[in-house]
């Protein structure tokens, strides 16, 4: 895991995933079904143990794991944001949960989105940056669109959701040459 200076944006700062970051609260996120509704997390229980594994397995990787906080309101930590990293073709591959519901509907999703993006393409060197989710996730959607991400792909009912199939929809946005 390299680690990076905070990413700073209107609102918010995007972080490097710390001990601090390890609460019950963030836990509770992740078996929170509302959270992780269109998520493959939705499958686990989640316990303290758990989510110190996987913040440890981006130890020694190109990866990245951040937390994304409040900036104005005592660095609270409302959500995280992942990035896997390809460093021989030069691509990201990002992922995002706001578990604060209480933030939900305010735009930090896609403030954080554009400024992890932005680091990635400016500071990291990432010629592209790539993303999927379950075609029925209109919020994901609407962050990718926003942040001018295209459909790079589509797997056709590809996962089952509420005993629907889904597709899921891989989207890109490349750097500026």
């Amino acid at each position: 895991m390299i680690e990076t200076d905070h990413i700073v944006s209107d609102r918010l700062q995007v972080v490097p995933f710390g001990e601090r970051h390890l609460t019950p609260s963030y836990v509770s996120w992740l078996n929170d079904a509302d959270v992780v509704k269109f998520s493959e997390q939705r499958f686990h229980r989640h316990t303290l143990k758990s989510c110190r594994e996987y913040w440890v397995s981006f130890a020694g990787t190109p990866n990245h794991f951040w937390a994304v906080e409040l900036r104005h309101d005592g660095n609270t930590h409302i959500g995280n944001i992942n990035a896997y990293v390809d460093p021989v073709h030069r691509v990201a591959d990002v992922g995002i949960m706001i578990g604060d519901k209480s933030c939900w509907g305010q735009g930090y999703g896609s403030e954080a989105w554009t400024a992890v993006i932005r680091w990635l393409f400016n500071r990291a060197g990432m010629r592209k940056v790539t993303a999927g989710t379950l075609a029925c996730n209109a919020g994901m959607l609407a962050v990718m669109e926003q942040a001018g991400m295209v459909e790079d792909g589509r797997r056709v009912r590809h996962l089952m959701v509420d005993g629907l199939e889904m597709d899921v929809v891989h989207k890109a946005l490349f750097a500026p040459r």
